[in-house]
Parts: structure tokens; C-alpha cells; sequence
């Protein structure tokens, strides 16, 4: 299980001669090398007298020839030194560590991006590169504790060398144009979290998933490199390139990142496996789910709801859409929707649809302003599955969802792999229904207390369809594993504009029911497909 960042954390080979670079200080060397400008200004030196490692030609395709031979070699990941303190650092101590403004890179360029660095520490104890390009030319970023500040009581980790950072966090004029704020964070394994505009972090990405929920456990990838292209005057967009590493795979991702009011992502991954893998997943989300009406009773809690995401949203290339509500299950499980030849995946995604104070009454995490997130394909992916996998959680610091694209075959050790997908960060996501879009679940015992209602709110609003109105010309399918189906209603809510469907089930002896509801209009599919997954 995960352990949740807060908001505000929250996650070379040739030498170049006669070339000169221009990077802000003075985050780039540990000692001013001769000709170098005060800390205070910037730095520029030679390249022909850098370290080979430290300065290189860089282009996408180095990258992968990079990755791709460090399939070839064992796994090996960087570490901190057993006896380093900052391996004993906890959450509270880490918290007192933080990086000077000052040092920002790109502070002083007139430039829409800046870039803060994340100390190691805590949690974080593998040493990351990050690496700045220009031009066509990367120079590692050294580490050094003059750009962090150290409150009283830790600053004797000032003198121990960690070789590397732990991640780092982009900042954007994206609310006002004249306020630099952060809205992405790469910290961590290979997570990292984007926002939009008025949006708050919530739900994260990973680089990949590899053995999630499976009994020999799981393997997390590292992002154990970083190479960020320093953005043009003016622009709007930032690249980031990333090594992924781990005792599988290695890999090589591009990310073209333009935040908005929806901060979009194109994505490039190449995977070379070091051995087959059967169980991995592309383009996992990782995302907490407590409770909401479905599972109200269990919780003595004055808010509404505690979630960063309410349900996971699939649509197929041949226009269905389906809708399955998040649970926060007493047993660990997982559950699959099978993409065919024949009905091929056009996107998935964690939501949050719930996006009103008044539906969670929390004025501190504002749950209502946390991010979605849409995963979608920029080619045909073929056959595979959306996993979802749900994990028991008694509170919300834990990360308890997850969700990736499976392919059906298998990745094989010698190939490369590529996939490409587009990221939508944002309150909604690109193919959200006007009419039909299923905005609430809830649950509950019916009057004779011997069976269950399940209530499923659609959209409406002015374009409904005129025979929506007519709750008899509105036909509700229920397709249900386990149980008994007493009765099926439906209404037209005339204070949402919305309708409803109310289903009534006995559950019986079962302990699990699939279920399944779709709303059919003249004998044609209307609004999503519900699927539901009840447990004891």
C-alpha cells in the first residue's frame, strides 16, 4: 500500500567541447569552477572541462539506445549509504527541510516554467539525476545542500552527500497570469501528480505497474534519471524526458506537458524487459477511495464523503461508455473489462464527478477540487483489459485504488515496446456525456429491511429526450451474478432535471454480485453502462 504525499509535497556518455551552456545558479555545481560568476548569479563554464558524465549530446533516440543497453546489465538501484541520517529522517523531520526560492532554476529568465528540487530523505532514499538540456546538450544538476534551508534540530544532514535529489515540482503561471504555482511533481518510485487550473492535487500517475495485487508481490519501476529541456521564451509547453529502471524493465518516457484548465500530457513510453512479463500494466493511476453513499453506515464521520476519485470511466471505440462507482472493499480485489478486436479501448479513466463543496463538507482537503484523470491511446493498443484493483482502507492517507491498461501478450526480454497515450488532467475528462452521464450512486436497505436499493442518478437537463419523461417508455436491463432482482422503477427528479433508476435486489446467501444496469429508450442504449461490484 502507497503512503499518500500531501498537496503540498505532493509525490553520457560523450564529451562535449567548446560549447557553453547557461543555467541559473546556483544549483548546478557543488564548487564554482574557475570563471564562474558569485552563487548569486549565473553560472556558465566550458563544457571540454566538465566531467564526462556530467555533460552530453542528448536527444530521444540516445535515450533509448541508453535504455535499451542497460536492459542488457543486471538491475542495480542507487541508494543512500546505510549509516546516512537522512535514511532515519521521519515525516515531521523531512517536512523542516525546504528548498530556497531562490535557487529556482530558470528564476531569472523571463520564462513561463520554473523548477524546484525535492531533498532526499523520509521515504525518498534512492538518489535521482535531473538534468538540464539545452540545445541538444544535458549537464547534470550536483547536488548540494545550498539550496535547501534547514530549521533547527536537523541541519547536521548538511553534511552528509546524498549524490542526487529525490524528484522535483514545476511551477506555471496557470491560475493568474503573474503568480508562478505548482502543478506537477515527479517524487517518488515513478509517480507523479499534475493539476489543472483551480484544481488541487489528488489522484497520481506511475511511469508502470508491474505484479500489482499479485501473491509474489509487487515491483515498483524507478524514475531514476530525469532530462528537462529548457523551455523557449514564451512557450507554453514544457518536455521532460525519464529513465525508467527496475529489476524487469528498463524504459524510456517523453512527456510534452502543456498545462491549462485541463493540463494536458503526450506521452511517449519504450519498454526493453529484462525477462518476460505476463502481469504488468500501462498508464497506471493510483488514487484513495474511503466511502460515499454506498458505504456510508460504516463510517462515524461528519463530511458527506472522503475521496479523491468516485469511479472508473472506460469508453470503447464502438461508443459505449461505462461507469463502475469506486468501493473501499473488506477484502482485497480486482476486477477487469475485457477490450476485444472488435470493440477496441478509446480511453479509460479515474473521476472525480463529485465536484461540489457541498458533497464532501471537508473545508481542508477540499475533496470537490481534486483533479481527474483521462488515459487516452494515440494508437490502437489491440486486445487487453482496464484493470481495477481495490484495496481495503480503514483512512484516507493511504492510496487504496489503482487502475492500467493490460495487454493480452506478454513483453518478451530482447523487443522494445512503445506506447503512446495523452494524459487530461482537469475537473473533467474529454468525453464526458452531457446527457446520460451517471452523476451519483447510493445504497441502502429497503423499507422491509430484507433487500437492497441501489439509486442511480443520469444527467438530464433541457436536452433530455422528450420520452424520458415517460418513466414507462424508459426500459431498465439488470444483468446480476448473484441474488434475487425484486423490482425495478424509475422517475424523472424534477428538482435535478436528472433521472433515476432504483433497483431492487435480495442478496440472499452470496457474499459477492456483479451487477449490471443499462437504461434502453425505444429499444436503444441511453447514458452509460453501470457496473457495480457488491460485497459483504
Amino acid at each position: 500500500m502507497v503512503i499518500r504525499k500531501s498537496p503540498a509535497y505532493a509525490i553520457l556518455t560523450a564529451l562535449i567541447c567548446t560549447v557553453v551552456l547557461v543555467f541559473a545558479a546556483p544549483v548546478l555545481t557543488q564548487s564554482q569552477p574557475s570563471g564562474a560568476t558569485s552563487p548569486t548569479g549565473t553560472a556558465a563554464s566550458t563544457a571540454s572541462a566538465e566531467p564526462e558524465r556530467l555533460t552530453h549530446r542528448f536527444s530521444r533516440q540516445w535515450l533509448l539506445e541508453h535504455a535499451r543497453s542497460l536492459a542488457e546489465q543486471p538491475f542495480e538501484l542507487p541508494a543512500l549509504d546505510e549509516d546516512n541520517p537522512l535514511n532515519e529522517l521521519d515525516y515531521d523531520e523531512y517536512r523542516r527541510i525546504s528548498f530556497d526560492p531562490y535557487a529556482a532554476i530558470w528564476a531569472r529568465q523571463d520564462r513561463n516554467f520554473t523548477l524546484d528540487l525535492f531533498h532526499p530523505g523520509f521515504l525518498y532514499t534512492t538518489p535521482v539525476n535531473i538534468n538540464l538540456v539545452v540545445g541538444g546538450v544535458s549537464r547534470q544538476v550536483l547536488y548540494t545542500t545550498d539550496i535547501f534551508r534547514y530549521e533547527e534540530g536537523i541541519s547536521d544532514v548538511q553534511n552528509f552527500d546524498a549524490q542526487g535529489y529525490s524528484g522535483f515540482r514545476v511551477y506555471h503561471p496557470i491560475n493568474t497570469p503573474d503568480r508562478f504555482e505548482e502543478f506537477l511533481v515527479f517524487q517518488g518510485a515513478s509517480y507523479f501528480r499534475g493539476t489543472a487550473k483551480d484544481q488541487f492535487y489528488g489522484l497520481s500517475a506511475r511511469g508502470m505497474a508491474i505484479n500489482t495485487a499479485r501473491p509474489e508481490g509487487e515491483e515498483f519501476p524507478y524514475f531514476t534519471d530525469f532530462w528537462i529541456e529548457r523551455p523557449e521564451v514564451g512557450a507554453e509547453k514544457i518536455v521532460i524526458h525519464a529513465l525508467l529502471d527496475s529489476p524487469s524493465t528498463t524504459g524510456a518516457f517523453r512527456f510534452d506537458i502543456r498545462p491549462g484548465d485541463s493540463t494536458v500530457m503526450d506521452v511517449e513510453a519504450s519498454l526493453f524487459p529484462r525477462e518476460e512479463m505476463t502481469h504488468y500494466g500501462i498508464a497506471p493511476l493510483t488514487s484513495m477511495f474511503m466511502f460515499d453513499d454506498t458505504n456510508r453506515s460504516r463510517y462515524d464521520d461528519y463530511r458527506r464523503a472522503v475521496h479523491d476519485s468516485d469511479g472508473l470511466q472506460i469508453m470503447m471505440q464502438n461508443g459505449e461508455q461505462i461507469w463502475r462507482p469506486l468501493a473501499n472493499p473488506r477484502r482485497l480485489q480486482s476486477s477487469s473489462f475485457v477490450s476485444s478486436a472488435s470493440s477496441s479501448l478509446k480511453g479509460f479513466g479515474l473521476m472525480q464527478r463529485h465536484n461540489q463543496f457541498e458533497d464532501f463538507n471537508d473545508s481542508e482537503a477540499r475533496y470537490d477540487k481534486r483533479t481527474s484523470l483521462w488515459i487516452e491511446p494515440l494508437e490502437n493498443w489491440g486486445v487487453g483489459e482496464v484493470v481495477l484493483v481495490e484495496i481495503p482502507t480503514p483512512q484516507e492517507v493511504h492510496d487504496n485504488i489503482v487502475a492500467y491498461w493490460q495487454p493480452e501478450d506478454s513483453l518478451q526480454p530482447g523487443n522494445q515496446y512503445d506506447y503512446r497515450y495523452r494524459m487530461h488532467w482537469g475537473p473533467v475528462g474529454p468525453y464526458e456525456l452531457e446527457v446520460g452521464r451517471i452523476t451519483d450512486t447510493s445504497r441502502g436497505q429497503s423499507i422491509n429491511g430484507d433487500d437492497m436499493v441501489f439509486v442511480i442518478d443520469y444527467a438530464g437537463g433541457d436536452t433530455i429526450p422528450n420520452v424520458i419523461t415517460d418513466s414507462d417508455a424508459v426500459e431498465i436491463r439488470v444483468t446480476n451474478s448473484a441474488g434475487t432482482l425484486i423490482d425495478t422503477s424509475g422517475t424523472l427528479v424534477q428538482a435535478t432535471g436528472q433521472y433515476r433508476a432504483f433497483i431492487r435486489i435480495d442478496p440472499g446467501r452470496a457474499d459477492l454480485m456483479e451487477l449490471r444496469v443499462t437504461l434502453h429508450v425505444n429499444d436503444k442504449q441511453w447514458g452509460e453502462t453501470w457496473i457495480y461490484r457488491w460485497t459483504q
